[in-house]
């Protein structure tokens, strides 16, 4: 699928690519100063956790918020509220100091970060109601790792030739283009946009979700499917920094390549994905176990170039299983409850992650990181046959 930039689609998908690109600069930058900081890849795990847990913590809000209102405003005030954070967190390391103000940036955004994606979710359906959901989930998913790929190689450069500063300034000039992409979007749009849902009870919505959770058919088991697969890739991303500087002995550079290379091999992926007449269940099935053994290659590697080969892998199939999540979620539930449903299933969904990080700070060397990584990979894997992944994704492809 290929968008004219002259046309509203592309600039939503420009503004998309642009805040994706901001909160890559800050995703890349916290565990790497935190980690040459402290020389601590326990510290270093504990501040993937800080970053990422109040970003998973508020997903059911942000979903209950993202029916209610019009998932547009949302994304907009999502960006200019990240812009702010950027430019107020400076000020306040100017003016207190610490590592934690580059923690506290991260964590923020992180907040906003999941508005923002909440009410995509939700907006995507009604922008694009003609067009095949796989494919448009295929395009979204390319232009999250296209800022990826640019993302880490571009915060790379700045830290080495200035300092972590330098690298939230321009995460707060790349929040302001997304707004102003969104805003000419939005001039070109002829959608009507609108809230789903203007129940004003907090207590009804959830009641829904955890309702639809229990009921639905096939919802379970896709959450803990989705839930094994965020555990290894949650800890691949908690450890990447410690491992590649600290157990292979890396520059910062090649910190850089190792996040690069895996955004373009997704990329591919997707790309691929994108291409081809794959059922549901297929790409389901397929990525699953790219990400184990990814997982696997991580963990055993003796050397950076092998560790680099698993990382990718883990990075490519977990986008290409994204694709699968988000299609089936978009089959199984009401339009009118997607997003306070889809809320409270990545929270459960996305949990692993920090409990990875919290898991690699109790850690007490990088060799029993690897075996961590291990340990989750064939977690994954029990699970994955446990909840008979191929039973369900042929149910789920009919």
């Amino acid at each position: 699928m290929r968008f004219d930039f002259r046309k509203p689609a592309s600039l939503f998908f420009t503004s998309m690519f642009a805040a994706r690109l901001a909160d890559q600069f800050l995703l890349f930058v916290v565990p790497l100063v935190v980690y040459q900081t402290t020389q601590s890849v326990s510290l270093s795990g504990l501040a993937y956790a800080a970053e990422t847990l109040p970003r998973v913590l508020f997903y059911p809000v942000c979903g209950v918020l993202s029916d209610r209102y019009s998932p547009l405003r949302l994304m907009q005030l999502s960006q200019i509220g990240r812009a702010v954070i950027c430019v107020l967190g400076l000020i306040g390391f100017v003016l207190f100091d610490g590592l934690g103000w580059v923690v506290g940036i991260s964590a923020i955004c992180g907040l906003l970060t999941t508005q923002g994606f909440m009410a995509r979710e939700v907006l995507l359906p009604q922008i694009f109601a003609s067009a095949r959901f796989e494919k448009i989930q295929s395009v979204s998913q390319s232009v999250n790792q296209a800022s990826i790929v640019l993302g880490p190689l571009l915060a790379a450069t700045l830290f080495a030739i200035s300092n972590w500063q330098a690298v939230v300034v321009v995460a707060a000039v790349l929040f302001a283009i997304a707004e102003l992409s969104m805003m000419i979007w939005r001039h070109f749009n002829q959608t009507p946009i609108s809230a789903t849902d203007e129940n004003p009870s907090w207590i009804g919505p959830f009641k829904t979700a955890f309702s639809h959770l229990i009921s639905l058919p096939g919802l379970k088991r896709v959450i803990a499917l989705t839930a094994s697969v965020n555990l290894v890739f949650g800890i691949t991303l908690a450890t990447s920094a410690a491992m590649v500087t600290g157990l292979h002995g890396q520059s910062e550079e090649h910190y850089a390549l190792l996040q690069t290379v895996g955004a373009a091999f997704t990329i591919i992926v997707l790309m691929l994905v994108g291409a081809s007449r794959l059922s549901v269940g297929r790409i389901g099935l397929i990525s699953f176990a790219g990400v184990f053994l990814g997982g696997v290659l991580t963990a055993i590697s003796p050397d950076y170039w092998l560790y680099m080969v698993g990382f990718a892998v883990v990075l490519g199939f977990d986008g290409m299983f994204n694709i699968y999540i988000r299609t089936v979620r978009q089959k199984i539930i009401p339009a009118r409850d997607y997003g306070k449903t889809t809320g409270v299933i990545i929270l459960f969904n996305n949990m692993t992650q920090p409990i990875a990080g919290l898991l690699v700070g109790l850690t007490g060397s990088l060799a029993q990181t690897s075996w961590l990584i291990l340990v989750f990979s064939l977690v994954m894997l029990v699970s994955g046959l446990v909840l008979s992944l191929p039973r369900f994704n042929v149910r789920a492809a009919e």
